[in-house]
């Protein structure tokens, strides 16, 4: 229990501090009311939009009842972490050469997961120097926690027409981590929206899956179809997804917002393994040896091999005709793995309709 002569509002203000100390760009705090946000995702479920993400519903009224997962939960505080790794026009150069391989910024470095709850951690301990033994839980991306409406309800941001949150100053590269405790601070105001009429990210999208302005459809989602979804992708989706083998930034990439962002300076978040600028074919060449051996610390372990070669082969498919990437799907369509040799097929055919434009 909180002694009463703690001064709440100074404790929040210290949070705060701390919370930068550690490499937190921003830190808010807000209460549990997440009935808002209860009543949007009921929506979305309702409609499908959560595709095979079965996790989105089977923890019930946990997800958005934050004392109902943690016991005790009377505030969470919430934290942003930039994690943009190279100036955004570089990466529109990757993203355009189409024998290069996109992967998701975030995905480039450290495990994002094991960074940003190390420093949970390290601030929940020093709270604790603060105030005494006290109730809390650090999450990150990891357990029933609606993280946008939280950050938003926090002051950190708002969530945009993309669904990622967006912040004035910082545009929408960053994470988020939470820390659910039971002590009663001081709340901060939730933020502002500030997408008016900008329609851009809705425009951008490759596979048009936001169905409307706050709300994506996972189903149409190149970032859903290439990590979350195990087993074949969908046909009609597959020439829409260009060199993208693992996630897709072109909503933000486009948002006039994140001509603010900065890069970051946490140096767990730069590139590994040269995959920021590596080509298709290098990828595509992996062992599954090599592939975990790479991949070791990285949130992109987690697709595994088989989803990973069969994102690299749409993408090969979705390449210019090339004699060397022929040669190399051929060589895969003796993989013991269904899901692999449906996709490489796939991806021959792509390349020799190419290659034979007047075949067909």
């Amino acid at each position: 229990m909180i002694k009463n002569s703690i001064d709440l509002q100074q404790l929040a203000d210290d949070i705060k501090s701390l919370g930068q100390s550690l490499g937190f760009q921003q830190v808010g705090i807000t209460d549990t009311d997440l009935s808002d946000a209860e009543n949007q995702l009921t929506k979305w479920l309702d409609a499908g939009f959560h595709a095979d993400m079965s996790y989105m519903h089977k923890h019930g009224s946990k997800r958005t009842r934050p004392a109902e997962l943690h016991p005790g939960t009377v505030r969470v505080i919430s934290c942003r972490m930039d994690y943009l790794p190279e100036p955004m026009a570089q990466t529109d150069a990757l993203m355009q050469d189409p024998v290069r391989a996109y992967i998701s910024r975030y995905a480039l470095g450290r495990d994002y997961h094991k960074v940003m709850r190390k420093k949970l951690q390290r601030l929940a301990d020093l709270i604790e120097q603060k105030v005494g033994p006290f109730g809390y839980r650090a999450f990150v991306d990891s357990a029933p926690v609606m993280e946008k409406a939280i950050a938003e309800k926090a002051g950190l941001g708002w969530i945009g027409k993309h669904s990622n949150v967006l912040n004035k100053q910082a545009g929408s590269w960053f994470f988020l981590g939470e820390l659910y405790i039971d002590l009663p601070l001081p709340i901060d105001q939730a933020a502002d929206e500030h997408c008016g009429e900008c329609t851009r990210c809705i425009d951008i999208c490759p596979t048009q899956a936001i169905v409307a302005p706050y709300t994506v459809d996972a189903n149409r989602c190149i970032s859903y179809l290439t990590i979350e979804l195990k087993g074949v992708i969908p046909e009609e989706f597959r020439p829409l997804m260009g060199n993208r083998i693992y996630g897709c930034d072109d909503c933000q990439q486009v948002c006039p917002w994140n001509r603010f962002a900065n890069i970051t300076e946490e140096q767990d978040f730069m590139p590994r393994q040269q995959l920021d600028t590596t080509g298709l074919l290098d990828v595509f060449q992996w062992d599954e040896a090599a592939f975990l051996k790479k991949t070791e610390g990285s949130a992109i372990r987690r697709i595994g091999y088989a989803s990973w070669i069969r994102n690299i082969a749409i993408a090969l498919g979705n390449a210019p005709a090339d004699s060397g990437i022929m040669a190399a799907l051929k060589q895969r369509m003796s993989s013991e793995d269904a899901v692999i040799r449906e996709h490489v097929s796939w991806a021959i055919e792509q390349q020799h309709l190419k290659s034979n434009p007047t075949s067909n």
